[in-house]
């Protein structure tokens, strides 16, 4: 039979759940300093050997990689512990502190300035996987590790997990070396896919962990130490790219887009083997998804403005030398923006008017409106 509920706690929530909730909490708190403690240690490792996104292992020699290292695992034990409490579409959402937290970091030690909509994407995200928490479905009663295996090994998750593995592979051997560099999501996809793998598995080692410690001895079946070979595989893999995506992306971009690809594969997961949605009304699963628009809205945003500023002011954007006629000359062109309003005496050029007409033939980048006669 399975054990009783737990007596409830503040608000009516049981004390497994606040459990659980309190400990992903802290979790996000540790992951996202984390992000920022290691990223600096792969900015002083970089100094002294081959960069991580280019295959160098210097940062291994590096303390500050070690301390960065050790808060996100603490990190993760504290997330590895709320999983035992709580269902994972509850606990997974509550990531989305980490990057409030990573990217406030960020923005105040790495000076990776985070644009205003991007304070915006932030509040977004949390917002979703606030909506999300509040309509998370009960968690189903589980008696055994061996429970969680046969739901592993029905068709409709086998047939997840082998899609996952398969792209997970194809990534990593034929769009890495072409892409890695270049496109964000290669990284974090690797590290999302597998990740979500791992979580199911970390749930599973949880259960088997607590019914332990409640003198129900879990460790003596085959299938608990399947699980432990599931999460080691896993994350050490996800180490790997993890590193590699935040030595050669901003860690304010990194970790929203990480947060929102291994939450959406997490909570796909969890529907498939826990059949979570199977417990709930057709308002409550439209109001999650609901949650999962605003969080992608958030990361959107986050994404879009990671390269912008707050500043207003007129730059300069284009620089352009010619040389003719034995004169040399400098051009600076002005974004179309402010062109309109440019005259003569603004207009960053000195040049004779008789090769205003030659300049009309090289330059047709909006001549006339720049009023030089």
């Amino acid at each position: 039979m399975a054990a009783p509920s737990s007596s409830a706690g503040f608000g009516g929530m049981s004390s497994d759940n606040a459990k659980g909730l309190a400990l992903a909490v802290s979790s996000s708190a540790f992951i996202g300093a984390s992000f920022i403690v290691k990223k600096m240690g792969l900015r002083r490792a970089a100094d002294s050997g081959v960069r991580a996104g280019y295959g160098g292992y210097s940062y291994l020699v590096e303390p500050l990689w070690w301390i960065g290292m050790i808060s996100m695992i603490v990190g993760e034990i504290a997330n590895f512990a709320a999983y035992a409490f709580a269902p994972a579409i509850l606990v997974t959402p509550l990531g989305a502190l980490s990057i409030i937290i990573s990217a406030a970091l960020a923005h105040s030690i790495l000076q990776e300035k985070l644009h205003t909509f991007g304070i915006l994407g932030c509040v977004l995200c949390v917002v979703g996987s606030i909506t999300i928490a509040l309509h998370a479905p009960q968690e189903r009663d589980i008696d055994s590790v061996r429970e969680v295996w046969d739901l592993a090994t029905e068709p409709a998750f086998l047939s997840y997990a082998t899609i996952v593995v398969v792209a997970a592979l194809v990534l990593i051997y034929f769009v890495v070396p072409q892409h890695g560099q270049t496109n964000i999501m290669v990284y974090i996809g690797v590290c999302s896919l597998l990740g979500s793998l791992t979580v199911m598995s970390v749930k599973a080692l949880g259960i088997a962990l607590k019914l332990t410690f409640s003198g129900v001895n879990q460790l003596f079946y085959p299938q608990t130490w399947a699980f432990a070979l599931i999460v080691a595989t896993c994350v050490s893999t996800q180490i790997n790219y993890l590193n590699k995506a935040l030595d050669t992306f901003n860690t304010a971009v990194v970790s929203p887009i990480y947060y929102v690809m291994f939450t959406s594969l997490t909570i796909i997961a969890s529907v498939i083997m826990f059949k979570d949605w199977d417990r709930q009304n057709p308002t409550q699963i439209v109001t999650e998804m609901c949650g999962f628009v605003t969080i992608l809205s958030g990361t959107f945003l986050l994404h879009k403005t990671k390269d912008m500023n707050d500043s207003t002011g007129p730059t300069l954007s284009t620089r352009r030398s010619k040389h003719a006629s034995q004169t040399a000359f400098a051009i600076e062109v002005l974004p179309l923006k402010y062109q309109d309003c440019v005259d003569e005496e603004t207009l960053p050029l000195s040049l004779p008017k008789a090769d205003n007409h030659y300049l009309m033939q090289e330059l047709p980048l909006r001549y006339k409106d720049l009023n030089i006669a």
